[in-house]
């Protein structure tokens, strides 16, 4: 009966970890022959008969008889005279089974071995967890806010299983309290030492994905694919969408009336704007969408280069551009090409990368981002306002001017 406490305590991890009877019996098993193995230097001759559900433990060694004095190995051999002991009648040569109680292993023997039994149940319930997330990897995921850190966000789910949400896989104006509700696609699972890291993502293009698959149903049925996802987390993102059913508008079912639809994606990534866009094999068609809010007037593609060079009314470059460049970052990113934007009707112009023996690149790029690739397209601005719409000083803007005056004045 001096196992009872022991065994008792068998139950509770079955009821608390929720193992089953197989694997829990296999543990323990394994536990105590690990312990065997320490006590009596092998665990070959040993016979465990565990049933925990009944709190049941048994432990039979086996050896054989052998005549006194002639006894080699205690641990699988017995003496005749001892073997006479449990039952008068063995003879030499016979096998003897005997009971093993645990107090026999020692109390220090048994302390350990409750600290194995509860480290191999940790192991198994990490082996498990790694195993169900691996398989949720690039699915949405709802966890609630439990400790905030400098560097991530420490997610707990309802099962208590934290989630990690590092800082560069936030979108930049996610703002989190304690006990929050937060969205995101499991992004990576890896096992740290017996420990499993799951890792959080909200900046992911998949967690945009998976947004359209949950709040528009025709994603979510098939009926309309999303074919690619590009964006910059909480600024602007593009989406191209297809459908193989022609009576089905996927831009308009994505979007709804008045944006409907959209409007909750569109809240949950912190009003990041998204352009839906639909999707063609015509490339020439693809990267004037996806160039939209600008309307391109002429499209210039060179295949083997991976480049397309359009061509834009004056006022349609700052549109195609975008603020900072982001609207011209994602058609590329998107249609895989690289977009020169060019003005109609500036072939007398001169392109600022010409300059770039007399002008620094990073000053061009300056130019560049917001919308100004040419040289006359620079001087139609007065410096006031380049220095507004740059991160320029004045004394730079007005020599980049000086030398763009001479070339025309040549």
């Amino acid at each position: 009966m001096e196992n009872l406490a022991l065994i008792d305590s068998f139950s509770e991890f079955k009821d608390d970890k929720l193992i089953d009877r197989v694997t829990l019996m296999a543990i323990l098993e394994d536990v105590f022959r690990n312990a065997l193995k320490k006590k009596y230097g092998s665990d070959d001759n040993f016979d465990i008969i565990i049933n925990p559900d009944k709190g049941d433990l048994e432990i039979w060694r086996n050896r054989v008889v052998v005549a006194d004095g002639e006894v080699e190995d205690p641990n699988e051999e017995i003496s005749l005279s001892e073997a006479r002991k449990i039952e008068d009648d063995f003879e030499v040569g016979e096998d003897v089974s005997e009971e093993v109680k645990l107090i026999d292993l020692g109390r220090r023997s048994i302390l350990a071995l409750r600290q194995n039994l509860i480290s191999k149940i940790h192991e198994h319930d990490n082996t498990n967890i790694y195993k169900q997330f691996k398989e949720l990897e690039g699915e949405i995921y709802t966890a609630e806010v439990h400790h905030i850190r400098h560097r991530a966000v420490i997610l707990l789910d309802d099962e208590g299983n934290e989630i990690i949400l590092p800082k560069d896989k936030q979108i930049p104006s996610d703002f989190f309290r304690k006990g929050d509700n937060v969205r995101g696609i499991i992004e990576s699972v890896e096992l740290k030492g017996n420990k499993p890291s799951i890792i959080m993502s909200r900046a992911n293009p998949v967690f945009l994905e998976k947004l359209f698959e949950q709040e528009i149903p025709e994603v979510f049925d098939g009926l309309i694919t999303v074919k690619k996802v590009v964006r910059i987390p909480g600024e602007k993102a593009k989406v191209a969408v297809d459908s193989y059913d022609d009576r089905i508008d996927p831009v308009g079912a994505c979007v709804g009336m008045k944006g409907s639809r959209i409007h909750g994606i569109v809240r949950e990534l912190g009003n990041e704007n998204i352009d839906v866009i639909n999707y063609t094999n015509n490339l020439n068609l693809f990267i004037t969408r996806a160039l939209s809010p600008a309307r391109v007037t002429a499209i210039n593609i060179d295949e083997e280069n991976k480049r397309a060079e359009v061509i834009l009314k004056p006022e349609e470059v700052s549109k195609a551009i975008g603020r900072g460049g982001h609207n011209i970052r994602l058609a590329g990113q998107l249609t895989g090409y690289e977009i020169d934007v060019l003005r109609e009707g500036a072939e007398e112009d001169v392109e600022l990368r010409e300059f770039s023996d007399e002008i620094e690149e990073w000053i061009i790029e300056e130019f560049h981002k917001i919308g100004l690739d040419t040289a006359k397209s620079v001087l139609e601005h007065d410096i006031d306002d380049l220095v507004k719409r740059t991160d320029l000083e004045q004394e730079t803007i007005q020599e980049v001017i000086n030398i763009l005056k001479e070339e025309f004045e040549e």
